[in-house]
Formats: C-alpha cells, sequence, structure tokens
C-alpha cells in the first residue's frame, strides 16, 4: 500500500537535477489571491521570485510578504522574463489549470496544481501522461493526502479490520456559494478590476462579458469556468477511498440532480449553464484483484448518507465541511474531509488498531506538509505524494461525476482506458471542451 503514496517512476527521480536538500528553489506561483496565496506562504523556505495574478489588487497581504518577488498578470511573460524559475504553484479557477500546467511543463518546471488538476477528463489524462513526457515533478493541491488519517484508513483496509468493502459514501457541505442550475446568465454591464485581462481570465472558455458573478470566488458554480461541489472537494474527501480501496476507473457513473438541470446539454446554450443546488453521484467499480466490486456514492448540497446505527449520539458524522463512511462485512469508518479523525465503530476493532505497526511513510511538515513533500520531490527526493500518477486518476474520477450530473438520470457507461462513454454519444462529447483558439491544449 506505501507505493500508492509515491509510485515507482525511476524516470522522474534521474530526470531531477542533483540539487541539495539544503539548496533552495526558484518558486513561482500563478494565481495567489486564494488559496494560492496559502500554498505560496508554505513554500517560503524556498526562493519566491515570481508570483502572477490577473487581480493583484486581491494579492496586496502576499504580494507585501515577498517584497523581492517580480509581479506579474500575464503568466506568459513571467515564464518569458523569469527564465530561472525551477517550480510554479498553479491555483487559478479550474478551466485554466490544464492550459496553464501544460505550458509550465513545457518549459520544463516542476508544478504544484491546486484539485482538481483540470477542467475534464481529456485534460486530467492529458497532463499525467504529459509529466511523464517532460519529466517534471507533480503534485495536486489535496493537502489530507499528506495527512495522518488517510494513512490510517489505508493501514485499517490492508489488516482486514473491517473485511470487504463493497459500500462507501463521501459527503461535502457545498455548495457555499450562490448556486442553482435554473440560474440565467447575467445581463447587466460590470467593468473587471482595473487592470485586469478579462479575455486572458477566461482563457480557454468561450469569452462572455466580465460579471462579479464569476469573479472573485463564484466562477465554481458555472460550468464553463468551475467544476462545482465535486471539483471543489471531491478531490479533497474521495481521496481516502480512492486509495484505501484502489480504485482507477468506474464501469459506469449515475447522477442524479436537483429540479431544473434535467436537460443540460439539450437546451439553449444559455441556460442551465450552473451546477445544481445539490445532486447525488454513484459510481460503480469493478473488481480489482482480491478487492469485490465497489458502489461509491457522492452527496453535495445537504443531502447525506443515512448515519450508521453504531456511531455515538455525541461523535460527529464527518464534520463541518463533508466526510466519508466505509461500509465492510466485518465494521465501518467514518472520517471528516482530508481524511480527518478516522474512527472504528466497533469498540473491538479500535483496540486492534491500536497495535498495528505504521506499515507507510509520514510526511513531515504539519500544515505545510503538502508543498513541502513537493518541494522535497523537486529536489530529487522521493516522488510526491499526490503526484500526477496517482491525482490524475484520482481527478478523472471526480470529474466523470460532473459528466453524469451534466446527463442525470441515466446510466453512463465508462471504457477509462479509452476514456469514453460507450452508450450516450451526447455525453461523450463532454469529455473533452472546444478549445478557443490561441489557448488549445498541446502536449
Amino acid at each position: 500500500m506505501a507505493a500508492g503514496f509515491a509510485l515507482a517512476r525511476p524516470w522522474l527521480n534521474a530526470a531531477t537535477p542533483a540539487v541539495s536538500p539544503n539548496a533552495k528553489l526558484n518558486v513561482a506561483a500563478i494565481g495567489f489571491g486564494g488559496v494560492g496565496g496559502s500554498n505560496v506562504r508554505n513554500s517560503a523556505d524556498e526562493n519566491i521570485v515570481a508570483l502572477c495574478d490577473l487581480d493583484l489588487r486581491r494579492c496586496a497581504g502576499t504580494i507585501k510578504q515577498f517584497p523581492k518577488a517580480d509581479t506579474f498578470t500575464d503568466f506568459r511573460v513571467m515564464l518569458d522574463k523569469r527564465k530561472d524559475i525551477d517550480a510554479v504553484i498553479i491555483a487559478t479557477p479550474d478551466h485554466s489549470h490544464a492550459y496553464i500546467a501544460m505550458e509550465c511543463m513545457r518549459r520544463g518546471k516542476h508544478v504544484y496544481v491546486q484539485k482538481p488538476i483540470a477542467h475534464n477528463v481529456f485534460e486530467a489524462r492529458t497532463l499525467t501522461e504529459a509529466a511523464r513526457t517532460h519529466k517534471v515533478v507533480t503534485q495536486m493541491g489535496n493537502q489530507g493526502h499528506s495527512g495522518e488519517g488517510i494513512r490510517q484508513i489505508c493501514e485499517w483496509l490492508e489488516a482486514g479490520l473491517i473485511g470487504q468493502v463493497r459500500e462507501a459514501h463521501a459527503w461535502t457541505n457545498r455548495p457555499i456559494w450562490p448556486q442553482s442550475s435554473d440560474t440565467p446568465r447575467p445581463t447587466d454591464k460590470a467593468t473587471p478590476p482595473d487592470g485586469m485581462d478579462w479575455d486572458l481570465w477566461c482563457g480557454p472558455a468561450p469569452v462572455r462579458p466580465y460579471h462579479p458573478t464569476y469573479h472573485p470566488g463564484k466562477w465554481r458554480a458555472w460550468c464553463d469556468f468551475g467544476t462545482g461541489s465535486l471539483g471543489d472537494m471531491g478531490c479533497h474527501i474521495i481521496d481516502p477511498l480512492f486509495l484505501a480501496l484502489k480504485l482507477r476507473y468506474p464501469e459506469s457513473v449515475e447522477g442524479n440532480v436537483s429540479t431544473g438541470f434535467a436537460d443540460f446539454g439539450h437546451k439553449s446554450p444559455i441556460l442551465n449553464e450552473c451546477f445544481p443546488r445539490s445532486s447525488i453521484v454513484r459510481y460503480r467499480f469493478p473488481a480489482r484483484g482480491d478487492l469485490p466490486p465497489v458502489q461509491l456514492t457522492w452527496w453535495d448540497g445537504g443531502l447525506m448518507p443515512a448515519r450508521p446505527v453504531e456511531l455515538e449520539d455525541d461523535m460527529p458524522f464527518g464534520d463541518g465541511d463533508g466526510g466519508c463512511l466505509l461500509i465492510g462485512d466485518k465494521g465501518k469508518i467514518v472520517c471528516g474531509c482530508y481524511g480527518s479523525k478516522p474512527r472504528l465503530l466497533d469498540r473491538d476493532q479500535r483496540e486492534a488498531a491500536k497495535k498495528l505497526a505504521k506499515t507507510i511513510p509520514r510526511i513531515p511538515g504539519n500544515n505545510s506538509g503538502h508543498e513541502k513533500d513537493w518541494l522535497r520531490a523537486c529536489k530529487g527526493g522521493v516522488p510526491a505524494s499526490s503526484n500526477f500518477d496517482y491525482s490524475g486518476p484520482l481527478s478523472e474520477m471526480v470529474l466523470m461525476g460532473n459528466l453524469a450530473i451534466r446527463f442525470p438520470d441515466r446510466k453512463l457507461l465508462w471504457d477509462g482506458e479509452k476514456m469514453q462513454v460507450t452508450n450516450d454519444a451526447k455525453a461523450n462529447a463532454f469529455v473533452r471542451r472546444v478549445y478557443r483558439q490561441g489557448f488549445e491544449l498541446g502536449t
């Protein structure tokens, strides 16, 4: 199981320049007005040499923290001018993750990309393959993957404490932003912030007039730009299930959504552009080696699975952001978001777990551990725990859920190897997007 955290890739470390662990990397960030700012601060032991954001007015605090860093509004200009950059943090809206990451990897830069690494399944697969081609070090920003909880869950399952798992659930409190699939596109006029290149912000997506409904922060609700509740939290919350159950490609996905979304893709292109207020997505996975088939169900928008009767009345079922539940034929496990505070619901199993050896390497660093795990890999250490060989397939699985949400109330059959919906041509057309000229996803 430990190999799942740092997949063996001999070419990776061989390609990484021999850098002393005590040497400092030149790190840049693209998109640091939100969570990217914390990623930068968690990398502050390195040389932060360049900071790029299309809306620098939101970034004043981080700029003040790193006064020696050059600031840019166009990442392409930054890469041209600062050729000494070794590694790049990318924390832009989801629709531009792949386009920006690909350009950085083509130039030989190591990349840390916020979750999910892409906007659609095709992009996630393409980035995974490109990381191998360009021999760069990668990490997705699902920080729970560097935590203690996910390792405990894997060790408990590997020890057979709850037996075979055929059913699992994951849920989130999202959306916490305005979101409804019957929300029309705004028509009133608005002006972008001073100095903001709105065309570049739209990037690969079709251009539409600027509106504060999209930026800042509310872009997650809109299908052209965001990936909804699943994209925001799925790579965090599903992560322990994906790893511990050794999942990869689902064989089918089915979505059920709140009213107003059922005809997505069949109505006018200016309708049903937002994700629904709530959804349920059911993934079915085939047997994996000696592991049986399993159904994983995702819940959002206030929907949740039934509270296990074994869970004490005073114990939380997940946490404020969500959680997951594994149901085995011998017992159950619950945990919070990011795999935090996992709990075996059987008292005897909890006692047995105390005697288990820690077989999976732990990652030091506390709150900054995930970024530091990536930075150590950039210097020739072991591959980062959530490198694209792992987080690429995880992102694909999450984004397949959004495909089911776009075409709900039907079962989509999925050929993961061929990256193809085999029973619905309209749904299959959304496996990848149509790219705007000048923003195509090359390799």
